[in-house]
C-alpha cells in the first residue's frame, strides 16, 4: 500500500510562491479542511470525495501550501 512521504514526515516539500517568491508552508492534507472529523475518515475514501482526478487515477495526495507573505493557497499534489 503507498503511503504519502509528506503525512508521514519522510520529506519535506519545498516551493517558492510563484506571486511574491517567499517560501511557502505546507499546512496539511487538503481533506482535513472539509469538516470537523475529516481528519479521522479513511484516507481512501475522502480521495473519492475531493472533486480531483488526480487522486482517483493514481497514487497521490493533495496537500494545501499557503504563502506566509501573500496568503495564496496552491494544492500540490504528492506522489505516494
Amino acid at each position: 500500500m503507498p503511503i504519502c512521504p509528506v503525512c508521514n514526515g519522510l520529506r519535506e516539500v519545498y516551493l517558492i510562491c510563484t506571486n511574491c517568491g517567499d517560501h511557502m508552508i505546507e499546512s496539511g492534507r487538503l481533506m482535513d479542511f472539509y469538516d470537523n472529523y475529516s481528519p479521522y475518515m479513511e484516507i481512501d475514501l475522502m480521495k473519492m470525495e475531493d472533486g480531483y482526478l488526480e487522486t482517483k487515477s493514481g497514487h497521490q495526495c493533495p496537500h494545501i501550501y499557503r504563502c506566509p507573505i501573500c496568503h495564496k493557497e496552491e494544492v500540490i499534489f504528492i506522489k505516494e
